[in-house]
């Protein structure tokens, strides 16, 4: 008679945007006890064992354009993927028949970045007869808190990255609401491109947020859009456009022009994203607790400052871990396992998709995307 095993353990492959990841992640097998004494099924709720996470920056190619570049990321991931893999598997010391299955973003992101990964998750699925789980990107993010401590569901989560920037109500896997989203630029975006404007290089976060710690923030009055206004919904194009003036007004910048002006707008979105998580708080009470996950969660004075307004209101509040705030394949294996633990996988047809919304029906009844429009990716 044979036995059900006992853990899941899942090869995560990652390629929307400009890091090439791999990574190897651990979970209960359903119906068996995790090792916190929990029972498995529906009462997983991390964290994770990760047994490798690999990831390969591109920061390099793409720097001499202070931005991402499309086809020099698609093709870097050609080059790097199966290294990636090779090195995730030698990591665990484990081989492919040590699988359970294989989890690879299908989108959103970059097309042609999101086909590599695809297409080589779902060659491996087919040569060592493996399950595929073609993974929501977003959902990776939406789950990443559970690769580092127990998150229960339900939680209100923030999800603010370069492309993506939106609150949801997460109620169980695959049960995603959408409360609020950007109406133009995503948070992460908006920090990129005052990075551009300021001459601060690429990647923009983290070198505005270092600019920002010896800047004088109260020396500009930037805008707060959306503050005080009904609803959940985010907007950073203004800002982004009224740093640009300030910029263009004190050209050539001095270092203390570039500190101030970045404090200046760090402050401002800090301001943005705490009355706009405070609005969502009151559409979804009863989550009692709030999650802030993407790119912009590494940053330190957003992640203090919502973590002041969750504990002011009694929530309790989690974050992944730095290292799984920005893309991984971490958070695609774990979104993989757990999907195949509840049974759920994907034909070889998956196809890869460069927007693909985790709340289709809110997407669909007020689409941030319209033809022509440019803007955040969710």
């Amino acid at each position: 008679m044979s036995h059900p095993k006992p853990r899941l353990t899942v090869l995560g492959i990652e390629t929307s945007c400009d890091e090439t990841a791999a990574a190897i992640v651990r979970v209960p097998a359903a119906g068996v006890q995790s090792a916190d004494g929990g029972a498995g099924g529906d009462g997983f709720d991390g964290p994770a064992e990760i047994l490798a996470d690999v990831v390969w920056s591109q920061i390099e190619d793409h720097a001499p354009y202070r931005g991402v570049v499309p086809e020099i990321a698609a093709r870097a991931h050609v080059e790097k993927v199966d290294a990636a893999v090779a090195a995730a598997l030698a990591e665990a010391g484990l081989g492919f028949g040590d699988l359970d299955g294989v989890a690879a973003t299908a989108g959103p992101g970059l097309i042609g970045g999101v086909m590599v990964g695809l297409l080589t998750g779902k060659a491996i699925a087919l040569a060592h007869g493996l399950p595929l789980i073609a993974v929501n990107h977003l959902e990776g993010h939406a789950l990443s808190p559970r690769l580092g401590a127990a998150t229960p569901f339900p939680y209100l989560l923030l999800l603010a990255s370069g492309g993506h920037c939106q609150f949801l109500a997460v109620d169980g896997l695959g049960q995603y609401r959408r409360l609020g989203s950007t109406i133009d630029d995503a948070a992460g975006e908006a920090f990129d491109k005052t990075a551009k404007l300021l001459g601060l290089g690429f990647p923009g976060g983290p070198l505005v947020e270092a600019a920002a710690r010896g800047g004088t923030a109260a020396r500009f009055d930037l805008p707060r859009p959306l503050v005080g206004r009904p609803g959940c919904d985010l907007s950073f194009a203004g800002l982004k456009t009224a740093v640009a003036r300030q910029a263009a007004a004190l050209a050539p910048l001095s270092p203390k022009d570039q500190a101030d002006l970045a404090a200046a707008f760090q402050a401002a979105v800090v301001d943005v994203l705490a009355d706009r998580t405070r609005a969502a708080m009151r559409l979804a009470p009863d989550s009692r607790r709030l999650v802030l996950a993407g790119g912009v969660a590494a940053n330190q004075a957003i992640r203090k400052a919502l973590e002041a307004i969750a504990e002011s209101q009694g929530w309790s509040f989690a974050a992944p871990p730095l290292r799984h705030c920005t893309d991984n394949a971490a958070m695609i294996a774990l979104a993989g396992a757990e999907r195949l633990r509840a049974g759920l996988d994907d034909p070889l047809e998956a196809p890869a998709r460069a927007r693909w919304p985790l709340d289709a029906a809110a997407a669909a009844a007020a689409p941030v995307h319209k033809p022509g429009r440019k803007g955040a990716k969710a």
